[in-house]
């Protein structure tokens, strides 16, 4: 792991921040790939996006890490809640914070939400899985010790030494950027397919939900709430029951679509 690349002056470059630039730029091109593929109408919203859904992201991204997975420390230290370079931000806390903006854009753009969803919903994976390699350099989000010799040792100075010392602790971080990768394929092999509108954002969402939610059972780095779960955990409940709520509700709006155009047809 390496926390600092390299210095300019007295400034240190965190591998942490140009890595999750990285991701950010790479899922903006493959959207962009994607819109002149599937979706040219697109094309002109998608770097005002990225810069509109930023902030929300990392506020979100705070919030989350503040209130739900840190929430004793910040409470002695409120001031270091404003402190985002020490701490770490929550993935799906910034999802969130993120699609509330990007809600708001496309109303004030008048730009149909659901099908610009079902556009951003693979980059959007694959910019999480490349920011585990964040995660991984900087020695955050890892996971409980394994209770044998298989299993990343982190090395000092990281927050996952300084929980469990010299441990060899499962490589949860590492995993879930796997999955990521996984659920991108996924999404992308999908992305030319006629599907009901808004369900290649709702499958991503439950899909990234239900892995996430089997992964944190071997976090390390998380509080314990009702039913022994993190507040990752909880979040993906949220997610999905509601995620698979608009999927039946938009199958049935698909289909009476169909039937009513069918009869008209027909008629």
């Amino acid at each position: 792991m390496h926390q600092i690349l390299f210095t300019i002056g007295s400034f240190p470059v965190r591998a942490y921040g140009v890595v999750v630039l990285f991701a950010i730029f790479l899922g903006a091109q493959v959207t962009i790939t994607l819109a002149r593929l599937t979706a040219k109408r697109f094309e002109e919203h998608i770097v005002p996006l990225v810069y509109w859904c930023l902030g929300g992201a990392i506020l979100g991204a705070r919030i989350w890490q503040v209130f739900f997975f840190t929430p004793v420390y910040y409470a002695a230290h409120p001031l270091q809640a404003f402190a985002i370079w020490n701490g770490g931000l929550s993935i799906q806390g910034g999802v969130i914070g993120g699609l509330l903006v990007g809600i708001v854009y496309c109303r004030v753009k008048r730009v149909p939400f659901w099908e610009f969803a079902d556009l951003l919903a693979a980059p959007i994976v694959l910019g999480q899985g490349i920011g585990r390699i964040a995660c991984l350099l900087n020695g955050d989000a890892f996971g409980s010790p394994t209770g044998g010799d298989f299993g990343l040792v982190y090395p000092p100075g990281t927050d996952a030494y300084a929980t469990y010392g010299s441990k060899p602790l499962w490589p949860a971080e590492v995993w879930e950027g796997q999955m990521d990768v996984v659920i991108f394929a996924i999404l992308f092999s999908l992305s030319r397919r006629k599907l009901p509108r808004g369900y290649q954002f709702l499958l991503y969402n439950i899909l990234y939900s239900a892995g996430r939610f089997g992964l944190e059972m071997l976090r390390g780095d998380s509080p314990r709430f009702l039913f022994h779960w993190t507040a990752a955990q909880w979040t993906s409940v949220v997610v999905i029951l509601p995620a698979i709520g608009f999927m039946i509700w938009f199958a049935v709006r698909s289909r009476g679509a169909r039937m009513k155009q069918t009869a008209m047809s027909n008629g």
